[in-house]
């Protein structure tokens, strides 16, 4: 119909973004990860901060994201002690640590603090479509 009427229209509403809150206080990291989420093929909205004071910050100003790359070793509170606050707020959000540690029994000490998951950085974008895609199916 030229009217602008939709007739038997098939499209799907739209879904909202997965929002995507990447917590590094490396610059060429933040980046990084930014141009990769942007490139797995999910739509996204990402943001960026710089250590994991900024982030509960955020979550504690009513933003919220469905998931979180969070780096381990940062200045002012790092992702240990973030990921314990965010839990202890009642943050469900999914949280994917970051980290250069590579030992697991680093990682294990990692994810005791409330992590969903964790991964040496920088992150592919097979592990970062893994995430995503995982987060999309779970919605």
């Amino acid at each position: 119909m030229g009217d602008g009427t939709r007739v038997g229209s098939t499209s799907a509403p739209a879904k909202k973004k997965l929002s995507v809150l990447i917590v590094d206080d490396d610059s060429m990291i933040r980046t990084i990860h930014t141009i990769l989420v942007n490139r797995v093929g999910v739509e996204v909205e990402s943001q960026v901060a710089e250590n994991g004071k900024v982030a509960v910050d955020l979550f504690r100003s009513g933003e919220s994201f469905d998931v979180i790359l969070m780096d381990w070793e940062m200045p002012v509170m790092n992702g240990i002690e973030a990921t314990k606050e965010l839990r202890k707020m009642g943050v469900s959000s999914m949280i994917v640590g970051v980290t250069s540690h590579s030992m697991d029994v680093e990682k294990d000490t990692f994810m005791a603090a409330g992590l969903d998951d964790c991964y040496g950085k920088p992150l592919s974008i097979k592990i970062l479509k893994n995430i995503l895609q995982k987060m999309k199916i779970d919605r």
